[in-house]
Order: C-alpha cells, then structure tokens, then sequence
C-alpha cells in the first residue's frame, strides 16, 4: 500500500511518463527524460515491493522504445535491471532487442536477476540450448524452478535436458552431496 507521500510521487511520475509519450520528455535534452529518473529511484519512493510493479507502469505509460529500455537496463542498478526483466513480456520488444538483456542477467550470479530473466519472455524466446543451461543456472544457484515461465511445456519430452540433469544428479551425488528435489521435478516433466 502506497503512503500518501508515495501516491503523490507515483502521480507526478506518471504525469511526466505520460508527458514523454506525447513528445514532451523534460529532463536532460539528448541523455534523459524526466520519467526516467523516477524509474530510477522508484524503490527509493514507494518501497521494493512495489519498485517492479511502479517501474513496469512507467515503462508502459512513457510508451519507452527499444533504445531506452535497454538503455535503462543497461545503466541500471540491479532492482532497475530486474524490473525491466519483468516487464519484457509486456514492452513488445523483438526478440534481438530483448533477448541480449535475458543472456546478459543469465549470466550473473545475482539470483534475482536469474528468476528475473526467466519469465515468460525466455519461454517464448530462449533457444533450446540457452533455455537448458538457464534451467541448470536456476539449479546451480538456488533459484527455484517455479521461477522457470513455461517449464512444463519446454521441459516435456526433452531428452537432452533429461540427460543433463541426470549427469547434473550423478555429479552431485559422487561428491556426496545431496541432489535438489527441484532436479527430480523437473526430471519427471522430461517425460514423453
């Protein structure tokens, strides 16, 4: 729930998103509009958990292009990252604009990022071999599988994926340590 001072500042932010999309951005001429810096210290304003969802909104209601938005995940801290991650599902984005930005959050080690970046934009998107590595990452670092978008459909009959977690399972039990039951799940959607 959004305090009084928060809604006065989400109206302003939008106001000035709704003002960029008309052709009236504000800010600094050449490097920023008004809109984005409230993208930026949205967490700062209404809380972190709201920061994605107010985030998302400005993305949408400033009608932000391509070069923006990766612009703003690019610049951005990791909550600005994860919500542009988030909101990719939604910002239309092709695939050659927005899938650098899923490999690039699938290759850190910040889990947010991770769960961040497999929503239902890499279901769609994701190769099949990028897809498998992402689902091994989510292993690898905790993530849980429930964060995977599409997990069932992509997983079912997928003997490649199978034979990695199997090898995945074998390795982690000849070191003696114990196999996620998340491996086991998805093992079991692997299935024809």
């Amino acid at each position: 729930m959004l305090t009084p001072v928060a809604r006065v500042w989400l109206q302003t932010a939008l106001a000035q998103a709704e003002q960029a999309a008309a052709g009236h951005p504000g800010g600094v001429p050449g490097r920023f509009a008004a809109w984005e810096l409230r993208f930026a210290e949205a967490g700062r304003r209404v809380g972190e958990d709201l920061a994605d969802t107010v985030r998302a909104l400005l993305l949408h209601t400033a009608g932000a292009d391509a070069a923006t938005v990766v612009r703003l995940y690019q610049q951005g801290a990791a909550g600005e990252r994860r919500a542009v991650l988030l909101a990719l599902p939604q910002l239309g984005l092709d695939p050659a604009v927005g899938l650098p930005l899923v490999h690039d959050a699938l290759r850190t080690n910040d889990t947010r990022l991770v769960a961040a970046a497999l929503g239902r934009y890499a279901a769609d998107y994701l190769d099949p071999h990028a897809w498998r590595h992402a689902v091994l990452k989510c292993l690898f670092t905790g993530v849980p599988v429930s964060a995977v978008a599409g997990l069932a459909e992509r997983s079912r009959g997928d003997g490649e994926l199978a034979r990695m977690l199997a090898d995945y399972a074998a390795e982690r039990t000849a070191a003696g340590r114990p196999v996620p039951d998340d491996v086991h799940r998805v093992l079991a959607l692997t299935q024809p």
